[in-house]
């Protein structure tokens, strides 16, 4: 299949999902039902041509691979795709989730079912873009494109506070967006390209290269999201139906990861350099202080979206090490990171739709009359509290080895956020799941259907075994992460002599 446009297969399957909605035909019940169906095989058959991209992948080597290229908009700006090691387990993460989050809706969504549906299959195609992208218009098209539709699914979907916590959501994102906008027009009329590779290799002078950053930062944070630009992620957490607290927490957080790796790092290493300490400073505070925060809420959902902007701090702080286990580390926890929390708000939804409410104090003895639930969700908390043998240990191990060749200090304080995350992912667990059964409408709970178990089985499954065997992430990424180590090292010191030379 190499001479397949498989990238462009895997980027816009989706949307002929979309196309087969819009021609459905019938009563209500009939075609919400084709609807569903209808998504659930396009977001299979995206995973399964993902699956084969990974099957074929050359991880031996650092090149971009799958390329496709053709003119496009103007010169030096065209549709340019293709995936390294890095994007690659990102497309396939993206693949993995959604047909979970289209089960998980299911039962859940049952007003504007078709309408649901088609936003989650342009999500889809949004988000494998972003991490297809190798020219920066169309990164940007896909970047701020994926707006729309969550702001859909959120706006109409979700719950009493929905309009508020979409406008915060949207306004807090665009407002980022539109300096990475300026910065990305800048770097056109100077160097007269948008293509990825290109501009890793321009040399911009120390001055430009830190305005750039600041930039770049002012989105890439928003997503993240770092403190203190994180307030939005709660609200719309919280608002956000279960499929689409999923598609938030387990990619499009990774989208501000991402693009400090693809863009800062590699475009502005002189830059990324000089504002290492912020991040370390910012990232450090987000540990701690959002894990407090944490502590002290009622509502599961809340404290599930502050435990994920503490989790996100792991990854900056390793990225910013510049080193291969603090890459590595920060790329493992964010994979790590999308397979938890996501398993985290499914196990959120699933009581929140017998009880219809995330009140923590509302719960409590569900192992008394849930005990598949009880089990799965336990392995979610402990993997959440970094628990070796679950994925979410490694990820933070490695970030703060990474961290530690830096700064003994910040490594220190940093360790203090796997302290706190096993406290406050213990005190959940402790008050939902155990205790005596005494509420009358506890004692009438269901456990796990099939459907439910369908969705659980390949969560556990996976972030076990990550956590045991983790080189089946990290041997996909390795040669990538050494490659940008290089290109960052030679970029700059290829500014820094031209600075010596201007002196």
């Amino acid at each position: 299949m190499s001479g397949w446009p498989l990238l462009s297969l895997v980027t816009f399957l989706p949307l002929v999902g979309v196309v087969f909605i819009l021609l459905i035909k019938g009563d209500k019940e009939a075609a919400d039902r084709n609807a569903r169906y209808t998504a659930l095989w396009a977001t299979l058959f995206t995973f399964v041509i993902s699956i084969g991209l990974w099957a074929s992948f050359d991880s031996s080597t650092a090149e971009f691979q799958f390329v496709e290229r053709l003119p496009w908009i103007a010169d030096g700006v065209a549709y340019h795709l293709g995936i390294d090691g890095i994007s690659l387990l990102f497309v396939i993460l993206t693949t993995f989730l959604m047909p979970i989050c289209v089960v998980a809706s299911w039962e859940a969504i049952d007003t504007r079912v078709r309408e649901y549906m088609i936003a989650l299959l342009v999500m889809e195609t949004m988000m494998i873009g972003v991490f297809c992208a190798l020219d920066f218009v169309l990164f940007y098209l896909f970047f701020e494109g994926g707006l729309i539709p969550m702001f859909l699914i959120i706006g109409v979907w979700g719950g009493a506070q929905r309009i508020y916590s979409t406008f915060k959501f949207f306004l807090y994102t665009l407002v980022g967006s539109v300096l990475l906008l300026v910065a990305v027009i800048y770097l056109y009329v100077e160097t007269g390209t948008t293509d990825v590779p290109a501009l890793m290799k321009a040399g911009l002078p120390s001055e430009v290269q830190r305005w750039l950053w600041l930039a770049f930062l002012a989105s890439f944070a928003v997503k993240v999201p770092m403190w203190p630009v994180h307030t939005w992620l709660p609200d719309a957490h919280v608002e956000a139906p279960t499929a689409g607290s999923v598609i938030l927490a387990g990619v499009l957080l990774k989208m501000g990861g991402y693009g400090f790796l693809r863009f800062s790092i590699p475009m502005l290493p002189d830059a990324s350099v000089y504002f290492a300490p912020l991040i370390f400073s910012l990232s450090v505070v987000a540990i701690i202080y959002t894990s407090l925060v944490a502590l002290m809420q009622e509502d599961m959902k809340k404290l599930i979206a502050y435990a994920s902007v503490a989790h996100m701090g792991f990854v900056t702080l390793g990225t910013f090490t510049f080193t291969q286990q603090g890459i590595e580390g920060g790329l493992f926890q964010m994979l790590s990171h999308g397979l938890i929390s996501g398993a985290l708000f499914l196990s959120v939804g699933v009581v929140y739709d017998r009880l219809h409410t995330r009140e923590i104090s509302r719960y409590g003895g569900l192992v008394h009359r849930m005990p598949m639930y009880a089990f799965v969700f336990m392995v979610f908390t402990l993997a959440n509290a970094g628990l070796p043998g679950t994925s979410g240990f490694v990820g933070e191990f490695l970030s703060l080895v990474g961290v530690f060749q830096i700064s003994s200090w910040v490594a220190l304080l940093a360790t203090t956020g796997i302290i706190l995350g096993a406290a406050y992912s213990l005190w959940l667990y402790r008050r939902v799941v155990f205790g005596p059964l005494t509420k009358s409408d506890l004692k009438t709970m269901l456990d796990l259907s099939p459907r439910e178990i369908a969705i659980f089985a390949p969560l556990v499954a996976t972030i076990v075994f990550f956590g045991v065997y983790p080189d089946a992430l990290l041997g996909a990424m390795h040669a990538s992460v050494e490659n940008l180590i290089l290109q960052h090292q030679a970029a700059l010191a290829q500014v820094r002599t031209a600075a010596l030379l201007t002196y």
